[in-house]
């Protein structure tokens, strides 16, 4: 949804009730648990955010509360939005003025023990987005070596036609967000540490 300002609070819980309803607007959901299917773009950015249990649960903790999504022109809505099956949050992106709204819906979580702990969440488009794809957000703590590393894998193709006309502008703001969110999580994390 594109918008000439910033909307409301109410506006964006209206916008997700009736996003609520709808079906995903891509065939291979849940993808991005095993191999991006042919016809969309991938992207994958991996970063190592440190090692050891504070990192991993400082990392998980900025995870649960989207700050992933910190970055100034672009923010989760709502930060309080459970990670769980089913759960729409909407992504509010400002870029040439302009406010974007798009919905997600988390596809499946990702919360398992081992001698490579993971937790994360994928989410997948709905109607009302600018593409149509799937992106996984995802931790990983390696017993091995102690190493926490933050990974992002996504596949998406533009959906609707204005987004085809500006696909360059559009995959440039794809790859800021994979660098800025990584970044976003590194800072997450030493703040949380830090503190602890």
């Amino acid at each position: 949804m594109l918008l000439l300002r910033k909307p409301s609070a109410e506006a964006v819980r209206r916008y997700l009730t009736a996003q609520q309803r709808l079906d995903f607007t891509y065939a291979p959901i849940g993808a991005t648990a095993t191999t991006p299917p042919a016809g969309y773009v991938v992207d994958h950015t991996r970063i190592r955010l440190g090692e050891g249990a504070a990192v991993f649960t400082s990392a998980r903790a900025a995870l649960e509360n989207w700050q992933q999504f910190d970055l100034g022109w672009l923010e989760a809505w709502f930060p309080d939005t459970p990670i769980k099956s089913g759960a729409v949050v909407a992504v509010l992106a400002r870029a040439v003025g302009l406010w974007w709204l798009n919905a997600c819906r988390i596809v499946y979580v990702v919360d398992e023990p081992g001698p490579i702990t993971r937790f994360g969440f994928a989410y997948g488009t709905l109607p009302d987005h600018a593409g149509s794809g799937e992106e996984r957000f995802l931790l990983e703590w390696n017993a091995a070596d102690n190493s926490v590393h933050y990974d992002i894998l996504a596949f998406s193709r533009p959906r609707r036609f204005l987004f085809r006309l500006g696909y360059p502008v559009l995959r440039r703001k794809q790859k800021r967000f994979g660098r800025e969110s990584a970044a976003a999580m590194l800072l997450a994390v030493t703040k949380r540490t830090f503190m602890a």
